[in-house]
C-alpha cells in the first residue's frame, strides 16, 4: 500500500509564500515522476510543477518564476515553494507520485491553499 502524506498548505496575502511537503511511505518502489497539481472550485485539476527522478522539472508559464519543486529522494519527499502567490493560485493542492514509466499514479489527499488579496 503507498500513502502520500502532504502538508504545509494554509491562509496566507497576496505576495506571500508557502512551502508544500509531500512524503511517500508503504510500499517501496522507483519513483519515475513526482509532481504538484492544483484544483479550484469548478475547475478541472491541472498540473503546477512536475519533477523527474533525474530532476527535470516542468512548470506551466502561470507559476513559472514563483514556483519552485524539488525532492528528496532520500526521503522519498517531493516539496513546493511557492512564492508571490496570487488570488488566483487559491485551490487545493494534490501531490502526485508516478512509477512504471509513469503508467501507474498515486495521489495524496490534498491540502488547501488559500490566497487572500
Amino acid at each position: 500500500q503507498v500513502q502520500l502524506v502532504e502538508s504545509g498548505g494554509g491562509l496566507v496575502q497576496a505576495g506571500g509564500s508557502l512551502r508544500l511537503s509531500c512524503a511517500v511511505s508503504g510500499t517501496a518502489f522507483a519513483i519515475n515522476t513526482m509532481g504538484w497539481y492544483h484544483q479550484a472550485p469548478g475547475k478541472q485539476r491541472a498540473l503546477v510543477a512536475s519533477i523527474t527522478s533525474g530532476g527535470t522539472t516542468s512548470y506551466p508559464d502561470s507559476v513559472k518564476g514563483r514556483f519552485t519543486i524539488s525532492m528528496d529522494n532520500a526521503k522519498r519527499t517531493v516539496y513546493l515553494q511557492m512564492n508571490n502567490l496570487k488570488p488566483e493560485d487559491t485551490a487545493v493542492y494534490y501531490c502526485n507520485v508516478k512509477r512504471n514509466f509513469n503508467t501507474i499514479s498515486y495521489w495524496g489527499q490534498g491540502t488547501q491553499v488559500t490566497v487572500s488579496s
